[in-house]
This record gives structure tokens, C-alpha cells and sequence, in this order.
């Protein structure tokens, strides 16, 4: 465990804080620190209780308060007045809400204050009832780090006779970074298990775990995407910005005292490749992708959604190194906070707060179809990197995507598309997806090989946004234009045509 949180726990015990709760899941790992951390102070008898066992640690009052929480509190109550004591309280914050344990536990505050005493509650989360508010102190437990990780994977290889090679530890310690030490224990042991030792394989293993903590949160969507930059028609201006950004993420970037990049925000109408563009930034980065609907985040009870929050933040950082897509950010925070109660507002500045401040490197990814009703908190500098426009495609664009869309399909085809270029003026990349699709579905029906007239007649009977959504799209421009936003098209000190 880091230093400072090591100080931290100290200083909360020696200065008599009578109620910590530290929140976390890990409860071996707790009682752990709190063994040492009761070793440290002074020999303080340390105690646990959960509702099944009752009470441990005293060996003539061994499962004393089994399934009785006010009971458990009394214990600390009933030791000798000159015993200094830690009690670890094991899914206690069930038991808050009854006006009892409430009470006492507010009597204790007060009485513990005047003895070298401290009550310990664990939970990963938990909405603390108002009176307590001022009772209980917080503590996050963080994560593993990277010493504690190689030291754990050090002593487990030393346990089984093969201890892991420098350069090994040093890769296998940074791909479990973000998992808790009972995961990395689980992956160690499935590995010992397979092959008497740690290895490279195991780096899968980890991948694969890391993968499976993603699917249970139902937080976020692991997307796994073969999509590349060439799958991009046009844009060059974005590919080239993202291609520095990822020279950022390397060792050598670091020496050279470049920060991590925070992200990017894409803002464009349906069709122009957001999407596909945050798949191919993952792919060609290669790095997992993860997908957040922001409508996940949101629940019914109060403090729920900011619970929420943090866990999706936990599990984003978990996975680190990666990307995340941040899907239609402007539908998940579009809304009149006044109808949810002020909810969208506080888990949005909370999702602020760490895109600001995280050292982690996890490279945001979020889109929009629109900016009216985007927050203006959202788009303030040092929330991303760079804000970038998705126009619709001009000419050299188009022709850049009609033939991508052509060759995925025939590799080889020799059809002209200057005329086509110049009917689809106004679609979008999908759309022009589209006319290809309608085309070879016009001549499919007539048992045929598809061309160039098959291709303007798609094109003649598809109506495209920019025709229906003529004013939001002008107002969307406008807006970019002001100089809120870069053209993903257009390479600085390059006219558009060029950079096609």
C-alpha cells in the first residue's frame, strides 16, 4: 500500500476518529492493512464481525453477536478501559437505516472520541443516512499498485518454487494494474494451476479478466472493432491529430515531459463516422474500446447514479490503457436537470472532475450530434484535448468514400463516379454506404452484376439529412465556425481539396 494512504489510515486511528468507512469490496484485504496498521499503533487488539460468524478476535468470546448488529456495537463498549481496540465491521452499512443502530451509532461517535478506540465499516458503496453524516469519515481505499502487484506476484511465483523473471514481473505488474488483489491472486492461481508458473500467457489471462469485470459492472459495453483509419474516407485533419496524440502514450513521451492525452470530443450530424472513428482509434491504438450509454449511470435512489459513477470511473481505469466511447453525450446530458432532481447535473460534474483530473490512460472518446443542448461546463478547455466538426463530405470526400465502399465489396471495379461525386452532394458517409447497398440491391433483383447506373439511381431516390435537417445543420456549422470547434477535414495550412 502507497505511503500516504498508509499515513492517512494512521492519523484517522491515533486521532481518535471513532467511525471510518472505507470504501471498498476488498475485505481481505482490509483487515489485512488494519493488522499491520494495529501492529504499527501500539499492539491495538484488532476485532472483525460480520452477521454469520459474530464476533472474532477475542478467543473467549468468539461468535458473540452472530446475526445481532447492536450487539456488535456493544462489544467495543464492553472491553477493558485501558484496551486500545479496532472493530471491522463487515457489510454493516445494511444495518444504518434502522433508527436504532442509527442512534447508537451516534452515541458512539461521541463516547469513542475519549477512548483509543475506532469503529471500521467496509462497503463498496453506500448512501449514509443524513444523521450520520457528520459521524462517519471516508476513506478510499485505492486500487493496487504497481509495487504492491509485483510484490504480490513475486511472493506467489517464490510460494510455488519459480518466481518470475525480472522483465516478466515488470509486464505482468503493469497489465493487472486496475484489478483488485483478489483478482490477480485468481488469475495467478489458474495460472499455477495450468502450468506450475507464471508467464507470458497469463497476460490473456489478465485481458480476459479485466474483460469479465466489464460485463458484470453492466456499466459499460466492451466492443471489441477491426475498424482502422483507412476504413475513414476523408477526415485527414482528425487522422493526423490522433496520429500524434498516440506518439503521447509512449515511454519516450513521458521522458520528454508530455502530459497523457485526455481525450476528444467529435460533434457532427448522424452518418459523418463518429463512431466509426472511435472504433478505429481503439483498434489502431490497440486498445480495448469501451462503450458507456450514459442513460446506464442513471437510477432510481438517491445517490445511486453518483454511486454509479465512480464504480464506471473504477472499472474505466481498470482497464488502462484504453479508449472511452462516450456515446451521444448530448442525449445522456441534453436534458432540464430541474426534472431529475439536480441528478444529471451532479454525475455530470462528477464525470467532469475526473476527465480534468485523472492521471490514468484512459483516452475519452465523445460524441454528438448536436451542441444546443450541450452543456457549456462540457466544452471549457481541459475537458478534452480538441473539439472537432464531422462536416458532411465534399466532393474529393465523397469520392474517397464511394470507391472505399466499392472496393470492400469489389476489390477490382472499374466504375467511373465523377457524375455520381456530383449528385450526392449534401450525403453524408453513411448515406453514400447506403447508395452502394441500394444499388447492389437493384441489380441483385434483376440477377446482374451492378454499375454506374444503378448507383445514380440509388442516389436519385435517397433523400439525405442535409436536405430534412437543412437549419440544424447550418446552425451546427456556424457554430464551428466561430472557432469553438476544428474542421476534422481540412489539415491547417491546407485547403480541403488538397488534404482529399
Amino acid at each position: 500500500m502507497t505511503e500516504p494512504w498508509i499515513d492517512q489510515l494512521d492519523l484517522l486511528i491515533r486521532s481518535r476518529t471513532p467511525i471510518l468507512w472505507i470504501r471498498s469490496s476488498e475485505e481481505e484485504r482490509i483487515q489485512a492493512l488494519l493488522t499491520t496498521a494495529a501492529e504499527r499503533l501500539g499492539q491495538r487488539l484488532l476485532l472483525r464481525w460480520d452477521f454469520v460468524q459474530g464476533l472474532q478476535g477475542l478467543p473467549n468470546r468468539q461468535g458473540e453477536a452472530a446475526r445481532n448488529p447492536m450487539a456488535a456495537l456493544d462489544s467495543i463498549e464492553s472491553l477493558p478501559a485501558d484496551q486500545p481496540a479496532i472493530l471491522l465491521l463487515l457489510d454493516f452499512n445494511r444495518y444504518c437505516d434502522d433508527p436504532g443502530i442509527s442512534r447508537r451509532l451516534r452515541n458512539l461517535a461521541t463516547s469513542l472520541r475519549r477512548q483509543p478506540r475506532t469503529l471500521v465499516i467496509t462497503a463498496p458503496d453506500w448512501q449514509l443516512p443524513r444523521e450520520l453524516e457528520e459521524c462517519v469519515t471516508v476513506l478510499e481505499l485505492p486500487l493496487p499498485s504497481p509495487v504492491e502487484i509485483s510484490q504480490l506476484l513475486t511472493n506467489i511465483g517464490r510460494a510455488s518454487g519459480r518466481p518470475p523473471e525480472p522483465a516478466l514481473l515488470e509486464q505482468l505488474a503493469h497489465c493487472c494494474s486496475g484489478l483488485t488483489e483478489q483478482r490477480i491472486r485468481q488469475v495467478a492461481a489458474r495460472a499455477l494451476a495450468r502450468r506450475g508458473q507464471l508467464g507470458e500467457a497469463d497476460l490473456t489471462e489478465v485481458l480476459e479478466e479485466k474483460r469479465q469485470a466489464i460485463a458484470r459492472s453492466e456499466l459499460l459495453e466492451y466492443c471489441p472493432t477491426e475498424a482502422s483509419p483507412s476504413d475513414i474516407g476523408g477526415l485527414e485533419a482528425l487522422k493526423h491529430w490522433l496520429k500524434q496524440r498516440k506518439l503521447a502514450f509512449s515511454d519516450e513521451a513521458e521522458r520528454y515531459g508530455l502530459p497523457l492525452p485526455r481525450g476528444v470530443l467529435l460533434v457532427g450530424p448522424q452518418g459523418t463516422g463518429k463512431s466509426l472513428t472511435a472504433k478505429a482509434i481503439a483498434h489502431s491504438w490497440a486498445m480495448p474500446l469501451l462503450r458507456l450509454d450514459v442513460g446506464r449511470l442513471f437510477a432510481g435512489l438517491v445517490g445511486a447514479s453518483e454511486a454509479r459513477t465512480r464504480d464506471m470511473i473504477r472499472r474505466a481505469e481498470a482497464m488502462a490503457p484504453c479508449v472511452l466511447w462516450i456515446d451521444e453525450i448530448d442525449k445522456g446530458f441534453g436534458g432540464d436537470s430541474r426534472s431529475d432532481g439536480g441528478t444529471s447535473q451532479r454525475v455530470l460534474a462528477s464525470l467532469l472532475t475526473w476527465m480534468s483530473e485523472k492521471t490514468s490512460a484512459v483516452f475519452v472518446v465523445a460524441t454528438a450530434n448536436g451542441v444546443d443542448s450541450l452543456p457549456p461546463e462540457l466544452m471549457r478547455k481541459g475537458r478534452f484535448d480538441e473539439i472537432f466538426l464531422l462536416d458532411l463530405p465534399d466532393a474529393a470526400e465523397r469520392l474517397a468514400i464511394l470507391d472505399l465502399q466499392l472496393r470492400r465489396r469489389r476489390p477490382q471495379h472499374h466504375i467511373p463516379l465523377e457524375v455520381l461525386v456530383d449528385r450526392t452532394d449534401g450525403f453524408s458517409g453513411a448515406e453514400l454506404e447506403q447508395v452502394v447497398v441500394e444499388a447492389m440491391h437493384l441489380a441483385f433483383g434483376d440477377h446482374r452484376e451492378f454499375g454506374e447506373p444503378d448507383l445514380i439511381a440509388a442516389a436519385s431516390d435517397l433523400v439525405p439529412l442535409s436536405r430534412t435537417a437543412r437549419e440544424q445543420l447550418e446552425a451546427l456549422k456556424h457554430w464551428a465556425e466561430s472557432g469553438r470547434a476544428r474542421p476534422a477535414s481540412r489539415l491547417r495550412g491546407v485547403t480541403k481539396t488538397d488534404a482529399g
